[in-house]
C-alpha cells in the first residue's frame, strides 16, 4: 500500500494509526521532493501534526494545490465520512473528486 492510500485510510476510516502513518510518510519522503516542506513540518511535530497538515499533504501528493478552499472541502468531506451518516457515499466521492486530475 502506498502512502496516499495509507493517508486515505487514516483520514477517512481511522483504520490506520497516526504514528504508523507518520512513520510511513517520513520513510517515503525522498520520493516526493515537491512536498519537502510538509515532511519537514510533520517530522518536527510527529503525531502532534494536525490532520489539516495531512490533508494538505494528501492534496500535494495528488498534484493539487493545498489552498485553504481545497483543504476545507476535504476536511468537510472527511467529517461527513467519519460521521457515518446517510451521505457517506457522496462525501467519499467529494473527497476523491478533490484529488482527481
Amino acid at each position: 500500500m502506498g502512502i496516499a492510500e495509507l493517508l486515505d485510510r487514516y483520514l477517512l476510516e481511522g483504520t490506520a494509526k497516526k504514528a504508523d502513518v507518520i512513520a510511513a510518510l517520513l520513510h517515503e519522503r525522498a520520493k516526493y521532493p515537491h512536498a519537502a516542506a510538509f515532511f519537514t513540518g510533520i517530522e518536527s511535530l510527529g503525531v502532534r501534526a494536525p490532520d489539516l497538515s495531512l490533508i494538505a499533504l494528501r492534496l500535494v501528493l495528488a498534484g493539487k494545490k493545498a489552498d485553504d478552499g481545497a483543504v476545507v472541502r476535504m476536511r468537510h468531506a472527511i467529517e461527513r465520512v467519519r460521521a457515518k451518516g446517510v451521505d457517506v457515499v457522496s462525501a467519499r466521492e467529494q473527497y476523491f473528486a478533490e484529488l482527481a486530475p
